[in-house]
């Protein structure tokens, strides 16, 4: 059993990291189906998963300036605040229910992730004056040469985070799906930064939101042991994987993730067999 987990982690923490999704999509279903385990202390579990994919991935891209530090301290303050109120909400409203809207909302953002843009790797074209204001604007190393960038739609990025942080906490998969869709489209950061960014921002949201876990006893230690030590070292590999793979093939896999986590959502909220 703990074999098992711990290659699942393993699994979780690489795929997170590649994509800025936090692994979750992969412990949830294991965790769940794989061993019966109560929906709350899968959640429980998986948000420690998503600490250490978090953990594992974001050494790798010190120095880099894939990771824009500065947009995802700004950007964690309302997924911080949506987490709080996940982990609130966590077991008063239908489960169900949100399975099938957070289904519903991810196989329409697969739809939108699926095609490249021009920003993919230059952003946006100029800065709001709210990024200005904020210096959000950065510059990102690819192949030996920085490429600077702008960014746009700060507000639209932000509000989007509120309902990021939200879902994390209230299903524990990182809602990285959210961060970098936030990024990627709507204020136009490259990709590549905008993958790297949420595999910061994840690990600070689960956070907010795995205390309220611990304290009601739903991180059965020996599975949270074996998760956390399968997710760092998955991350710490997909990381390298992240920074030296194509921003298309990236965005491939991002797509085909989110497409497979939307019908495990939905299924679950139909009560379907998975």
């Amino acid at each position: 059993m703990v074999i098992i987990i711990l290659l699942g982690g393993i699994l979780a923490g690489g795929l997170g990291s590649i994509t800025g999704l936090g692994g979750g999509m992969v412990i949830v279903p294991l965790l769940t189906l794989g061993f019966h385990l109560p929906i709350p202390q899968a959640v429980g579990v998986s948000l420690l998963g998503v600490i250490a994919t978090s953990t594992g991935a974001a050494p790798r891209f010190v120095g880099t300036g894939m990771n824009n530090v500065r947009a995802g301290l700004f950007l964690q303050v309302a997924a911080s605040s949506g987490a709080l109120a996940g982990a609130w909400a966590a077991h008063l409203l239908p489960e169900r229910t949100l399975f099938i809207v957070f289904g519903v909302v991810l196989a329409f953002a697969s739809a939108l992730s699926f095609k490249s843009m021009p920003s993919d790797v230059a952003g946006a074209r100029e800065s709001s004056p709210l990024a200005l204001k904020l210096r959000l604007n950065s510059k990102y190393e690819q192949q030996g040469e920085w490429v600077p960038y702008h960014v746009t739609r700060v507000l639209p990025g932000f509000s989007v985070m509120i309902g990021a942080g939200f879902l994390s906490a209230l299903l524990g998969i990182g809602s990285g799906a959210f961060k970098v869709l936030a990024m990627d489209r709507l204020m136009k950061i490259p990709f590549r930064v905008s993958t790297a960014t949420s595999n910061f921002m994840i690990g600070m949201t689960a956070a907010t939101s795995a205390g309220f876990y611990l304290t009601h006893g739903d991180t059965p230690p020996l599975i949270a042991g074996a998760v956390v030590l399968g997710v760092l070292v998955g991350s710490y590999a997909g990381a390298h994987v992240l920074a030296g793979a194509r921003v298309r093939t990236l965005r491939q896999v991002f797509t085909v993730v989110l497409i497979l986590v939307a019908l495990q959502m939905l299924a679950k909220g139909l009560g379907l067999p998975l």
